[in-house]
Order: C-alpha cells, then sequence, then structure tokens
C-alpha cells in the first residue's frame, strides 16, 4: 500500500478521530457507524504502512505516525478550504466556513457580533467554540480555528493579536455591602475580604493576582469558580467580592443585583484580541471577519462595550 491512495475522505475521518480519541464520538459527528469508521481508519493505518493509534482501556492514543497523519490531514483540509474560499470569492460568492475560538469571558458579546456578521453575509458558515482560557490556547497551539478571541495574551503566544475593544476589569461586590457606596477605594481597604476568582490561569484572575501583589496585597480566595454566570450569582448572593470583565456584568450592575465598587486603580484597562496563528494565511472569510472586527462595528451599542480600538 502507498501513502498516495488515501483518500480525503479517510483524512476526514482520521482528523476528526485524532480530535475526539473517541471512536463512537467521532462517528456520530461524522454521522457514521462506528464499525464503518473503524473499517476507514483501517484502511488509512495500511496506507501509511503503521498503526495510527493504540488503545489503553477505553482510551484511544495516537501512536507517532498517527500523529503525523493527523497534521497533514488538517493541513490538506484546510488547504483545500482556503482554496474553496478564494474560489469563491473570485465569483463574488459570499460563501464559505468561518472557524472561531472564542473565551468564555467574552460569551456576552462576541456571539452577538457573529449574529451581526452573518446578517451582512448570509452565506458564510459559522463554526463557534466557547471554551476557557486554557482551551483557546491550546486550540491555537494545534491551528484548529481561524481567529481567537481572548482577553489577556500571553507574551509568548505563537500568535498574531489584534486589539479590537476596551477590556475593562473591575470589582464587584454584593448591592448591599458596605463599601458599595464609598468612593476612591484604597485597595489595602480589600484585604479582609473574601474574593470569588476564576479558575486558576483566567485571565481577569491573573489581572487581579498581579494588581494586589504589586501593592504586597494577598488576598483571601474563599471559593474558586469556572463560570463567570457561578461567580456572579455568589457575588449577588453576598459571599464575597470579585474581579470581572465589565463587559460580563452590565446587566447585573443595571439591575441592582451587584455593585461596581470604585476602588483606586480599578477599573484596569485591557483589550479584547483577535489573534491567529503567525505566518497563517487567513482565508477569505476570516480576512473579512478580521476587517469587521477591526472597523469596529456593531461594538458601540450605547457605549454597551467600551470604546473602540482605532475607532
Amino acid at each position: 500500500m502507498s501513502i498516495r491512495h488515501v483518500t480525503l475522505h479517510q483524512l476526514k475521518i482520521f482528523t476528526v478521530l485524532a480530535e475526539h480519541l473517541n471512536m463512537t464520538r467521532a462517528a456520530a459527528e461524522l454521522h457514521q457507524t462506528p464499525s464503518a469508521l473503524s473499517i476507514q481508519v483501517k484502511q488509512l493505518s495500511g496506507h501509511a504502512g503503521a498503526q495510527l493509534y493504540e488503545q489503553v482501556g477505553k482510551k484511544l492514543y495516537l501512536t507517532p505516525v498517527g500523529e503525523a497523519v493527523d497534521r497533514a490531514g488538517r493541513d490538506i483540509l484546510r488547504r483545500l478550504e482556503s482554496l474553496s474560499q478564494e474560489l469563491d470569492a473570485h465569483r463574488n460568492l459570499e460563501r464559505g466556513l468561518l472557524r472561531l475560538s472564542i473565551i468564555s469571558t467574552a460569551e456576552y458579546f462576541a456571539p452577538r457580533l457573529v449574529g451581526s456578521f452573518c446578517n451582512e453575509h448570509p452565506g458564510i458558515e459559522v463554526h463557534l467554540e466557547i471554551v476557557n482560557r486554557d482551551s483557546v490556547l491550546e486550540r491555537l497551539k494545534q491551528n484548529l480555528d481561524d481567529i481567537y478571541i481572548m482577553g489577556q495574551v500571553p507574551d509568548d503566544i505563537d500568535g498574531v493579536a489584534r486589539p479590537f475593544l476596551d477590556n475593562p476589569i473591575v470589582v464587584l461586590a454584593p448591592a448591599r455591602h458596605p463599601l458599595a457606596r464609598q468612593p476612591a477605594i484604597p485597595p489595602d481597604h480589600l484585604r479582609d475580604e473574601p474574593f470569588i476568582l476564576r479558575e486558576e490561569g483566567s485571565g481577569t484572575r491573573l489581572t487581579a493576582e498581579n494588581f494586589f501583589h504589586e501593592r504586597g496585597i494577598r488576598l483571601r480566595v474563599r471559593m474558586t469558580m469556572s463560570s463567570n454566570e457561578a461567580v456572579k450569582q455568589l457575588v449577588a448572593g453576598g459571599l464575597g467580592l470579585s474581579v470581572l470583565s465589565r463587559n460580563t456584568v452590565a446587566a447585573e450592575a443595571a439591575s441592582g443585583d451587584i455593585a461596581i465598587l470604585d476602588v483606586q486603580g480599578f477599573p484596569i484597562l485591557r483589550q479584547w484580541h483577535a489573534v491567529y496563528r503567525k505566518n497563517k494565511r487567513l482565508s477569505a472569510v476570516a480576512e473579512k471577519f478580521m476587517e469587521f472586527l477591526l472597523q469596529g462595528k456593531n461594538l458601540t451599542h450605547s457605549g454597551e462595550f467600551g470604546q473602540v480600538q482605532g475607532a
């Protein structure tokens, strides 16, 4: 057998299997039976001349050859997808697929932006992943998407980050907290307050910890949550203070469920960034969406989202 006999269908199947590392879930996504998928993978393994995965217990693990085939398959499929979009662009057709991965904190505004973009370009299909920061960075590392939306961008990131929207970080408190109406609160006054923070590695948590660490203040972390919604509900319930993006708490602050404290040094001004891999040639659809973001369309509904960078 020769690798030249591999079909695009087999490559597509294997990249999906490599993503899930589970035959049943991969088969469900591809609308096939596990047995049919297994036959295709075995044929691909025969063309490659080596096992592509091994099973230990109920878990699948890619072999080195499998990892190489997965990388090549993703690259080939992306190139074909990009070619299809370029051909559509030459025919003046608004078609194509846009793959986006956004950090969960951005779920309060990013889907609305995607909706506005799709309304302007109804022929474009969008695949949207909403995950935590670590998962966004891992997806970027694996080059799984076209564009990634996140707040705080690591210095060593293997990508190009373009700021497009202000992301003010604020301190939250229960609406009836004694500090809720006090002006210019010194950060030191929060030393003994219990805090409810996002998980380790979260951008807002890193921002909070760095701010207070620089002032010699060690936060009393009462609870750690993986959801902004859970954090807001716990703050509203009087269990502690928190630090989150103002974009995520606009509705609760407006309704009086929680208070945004006037702490000296806050809000900490950050930006939302649109990120893509270095040396990656964006598809025509991805370039169009990036242009949409950088032009600031639909980002300033009555100041709800702050100021657009460059606007």
